[in-house]
C-alpha cells in the first residue's frame, strides 16, 4: 500500500552504497507490516473461538486496525515533519512493538478489549512506518526509477503476507491442546514484539541517506484548482475503500470458510496454512501483472481482474469442496495489481495536488475496517459462503472505475500534467 510521495525532493547521501544499503534497509520495514497484517487473518479464528464470538465482533479485529489508518494517518505525517523520517522509523517500530506486549496481559485476563486496544496501538505504528517508509523509498535515487524501487518494496511486502499465516499457523493453532485457548497468542506477538525492538535498536544505530528538503518545487497549481474537482481521484478513492476492504474481509474468513464441512473439513491448523496460499497468490500475480501492463492498457487490465474475480466469487458462493476452496484462493492472484493500478490511475494529471491526492487515497485504506464487519453481520445472518457476495460487489465497482470512472475529465478543465 502505498503513502504520500512528494516531488522535487532531494537528499544528502555520503555514496550510491550508502543509497543500496539504504534501500534494503527499507524494504524490511515493507515485510513487517505486510507479515504482520496478514497475521490477522489467523488471529480473527482463533480469538472468535477463544472468545466465543459472533462474525461481527471477529471483525472488530479489523475494524480496530484499519480504523488505525484514518485516525492516526494525519498525525503520522505530522509526527515525521517534526522529528524526519528515521526517527519516526523507530517510533513506529516501538510503537508496533507496545501493541504486541500488551497481547500478553490480554490474554492473562482474557478480556477481548484489551486485545482490540493492542491491535489498534500495533496498528498506529504500522501506519507511523507507512508514512515514513512509502514516500522515503520514493525519493531515495532517481526520480524516473521511483515507480520501479515501489514496485520492489511492494514485492517484498507480498513476501510478508505470504509468510504471516504460515507462522501463525504454525505457533497459534499448531498445538496439541483440544481447547482454544487465547494465552496461545502469547509466545508469537511476544517474538514480535523483540523482532519490532530488535530493528528499532538496529534502525538507531546506522545512517540512512538524510532528506534536506522535502518541499515540492511545482508551484503552478492553479488558483481555484482543488482534489474535490478531480472526479478520476474522487472515484478512485471510493475504489481504493472497496478494494482494500475486500481484500482483507476475504482473508478474514478462509479459516472458518475452510473449516465448514461442505467445503473443506479442514482444522484450524490446516485452514491457517491455506491462507498463506491466498496471499502468495497475489505476489506472483504482482510479477506478471507488472509484465502484462507493457503491452495492455492498465486500465483494461485492471477491468478485467475486477471480472474475474467476480466470476471466481460467484463460484464460490455456488459450489462446494475443493472447487470453492480454489476459487475463493486464486482470487489473490487477480487482487494483486489493484491496489497500485487503482492508485496511479486516481493520480493521473494532478501535477502539485498529486501528494494531497495520495493523502485523501492513503485515508481511503480505512476500508479494510468496515468491509470486513458488513461482511461479518451478512456471515451471521446468513452463512459464511454467502457472505462473500459483500466484496463481490466491490469488484463490481472496480470493474466500473476502470472502464469509465478513471477516464473522466477535470471539472475545471485543467491542461493535463502528463506524469
Amino acid at each position: 500500500m502505498a503513502g504520500n510521495i512528494p516531488t522535487g525532493n532531494t537528499f544528502k547521501a555520503t555514496g550510491a552504497m550508502n543509497t543500496k544499503f539504504a534501500f534494503i534497509a527499507m524494504t524490511t520495514l515493507f515485510f513487517i507490516w505486510g507479515f504482520i497484517t496478514a497475521l490477522n487473518d489467523i488471529l480473527i479464528p482463533h480469538l472468535k473461538a477463544a472468545f466465543d464470538l459472533n462474525y461481527t465482533e471477529a471483525m472488530l479485529v479489523q475494524f480496530c486496525f484499519f480504523g488505525a489508518y484514518f485516525i492516526i494517518s494525519p498525525f503520522a505525517g505530522k509526527l515525521i515533519e517534526k522529528v524526519g523520517y528515521q526517527r519516526g522509523i523507530i517510533i513506529g517500530l516501538l510503537t508496533i512493538a507496545a501493541g504486541c506486549l500488551l497481547f500478553y496481559p490480554a490474554a492473562e485476563v482474557e478480556i477481548y478489549a484489551i486485545f482490540l486496544l493492542g491491535l489498534f496501538i500495533l496498528a498506529s505504528g504500522v501506519t507511523i512506518l507507512q508514512v515514513s517508509a512509502n514516500p522515503y523509498v520514493a525519493i531515495l535515487g532517481s526520480e524516473t526509477t521511483a515507480a520501479s524501487r515501489l514496485n520492489l518494496a511492494q514485492a517484498i511486502n507480498s513476501l510478508g503476507h505470504t509468510l504471516g499465516p504460515a507462522f501463525g499457523a504454525a505457533l497459534i493453532f499448531g498445538g496439541t491442546a483440544t481447547i482454544i485457548a487465547a494465552t496461545a497468542v502469547q509466545l508469537p506477538y511476544l517474538i514480535l514484539a523483540s523482532v519490532m525492538i530488535i530493528t528499532a535498536v538496529i534502525f538507531s544505530r546506522i545512517q540512512l541517506p538524510v532528506i534536506t528538503d522535502v518541499e515540492t518545487t511545482d508551484t503552478t497549481e492553479a488558483p481555484n484548482d482543488s482534489v474535490f474537482k478531480h472526479p478520476p481521484l474522487l472515484f478512485g478513492t471510493l475504489a481504493i475503500f472497496l478494494y482494500v476492504g475486500a481484500e482483507v474481509s476475504i482473508g478474514s474468513f478462509l479459516v472458518n470458510f475452510f473449516a465448514e464441512s461442505h467445503i473443506g473439513g479442514l482444522s484450524e491448523h490446516e485452514a491457517s496454512k491455506m491462507v498463506s496460499y491466498y496471499w502468495g497468490a497475489a505476489m506472483i500475480g504482482r510479477f506478471i501483472g507488472a509484465a502484462l501492463m507493457r503491452i495492455i492498457r492498465p486500465s483494461f487490465l485492471l477491468a478485467f481482474n475486477a471480472m474475474m474475480v467476480i466470476l471466481l466469487i460467484t463460484l464460490t458462493v455456488n459450489s462446494s469442496g475443493q472447487t470453492a476452496m480454489w476459487a475463493i484462493l486464486s482470487v489473490g492472484f487477480f487482487n494483486s495489481i489493484m491496489f497500485p493500478t487503482i492508485f496511479t490511475l486516481a493520480i493521473k494529471g494532478l501535477g502539485p495536488l498529486t501528494g494531497r491526492g495520495s493523502g485523501l487515497l492513503c485515508q481511503a485504506i480505512v476500508g479494510g475496517a468496515v468491509i470486513p464487519m458488513l461482511q461479518g453481520v451478512a456471515a451471521d445472518v446468513t452463512s459464511v459462503q454467502a457472505s462473500f457476495i459483500v466484496p463481490a460487489f466491490a469488484y463490481v465497482y472496480i470493474a466500473w472505475y476502470a472502464l469509465k470512472g478513471s477516464k473522466s475529465t477535470n471539472i475545471n478543465n485543467a491542461a493535463e500534467v502528463k506524469a
